[in-house]
């Protein structure tokens, strides 16, 4: 792995439109048609949680956002997605994001985070499947990965996951 200076920041309502064409480079445009975005619908983003890595130039490496999520009546952070240019990857830039997010999220209070993804990629980072939880379909219950974020976070969570509109 290369290393390189990445400057983690909080997302602006400048980078917006950087980071949308980043995540359409890294998962085309039909991204929005996956279940996983009907959960995002009419729902905020946690800004604390929205991040770029931009390398010593400004140039966008990578982005990461996050949403609130329901599982049964528990309120969880829904990671994603997270997104490195394709010129970056290798860099380390995706592990400095989320282990950026995991520790914001501690600081500010949240008790559990999840995510669809690779669990070989994302155990490293403590993931792990999550049985109980069901993605709306057609996602793979075995990409359902969870964290807590504290002790015992998980235990009793279960059911579907929703959008966690107030």
């Amino acid at each position: 792995m290369q290393q390189t200076q990445i400057h983690l920041a909080p997302e602006t309502p400048d980078d917006w439109w950087e980071v949308e064409a980043l995540y359409d480079l890294c998962f085309a445009p039909g991204r929005s048609a996956l279940s996983s975005y009907r959960l995002r619908e009419g729902v905020d983003p946690i800004a604390p949680l929205c991040m770029t890595a931009r390398d010593k130039d400004g140039v966008l490496a990578g982005a990461v956002r996050n949403w609130p999520v329901r599982v049964g009546q528990d309120v969880t952070i829904l990671l994603g997605p997270i997104a490195v240019h394709p010129t970056r990857q290798g860099e380390g830039v995706a592990g400095l994001l989320i282990r950026a997010c995991l520790a914001q999220a501690r600081t500010d209070g949240w008790e559990r985070i999840m995510l669809v993804g690779d669990a070989p990629y994302y155990r490293r980072f403590g993931f792990q499947q999550l049985p109980a939880v069901r993605m709306p379909p057609p996602t793979n219950p075995e990409r359902v990965l969870g964290l807590a974020l504290c002790e015992g976070a998980w235990e009793g969570v279960s059911g579907l996951v929703e959008p966690a509109r107030d």
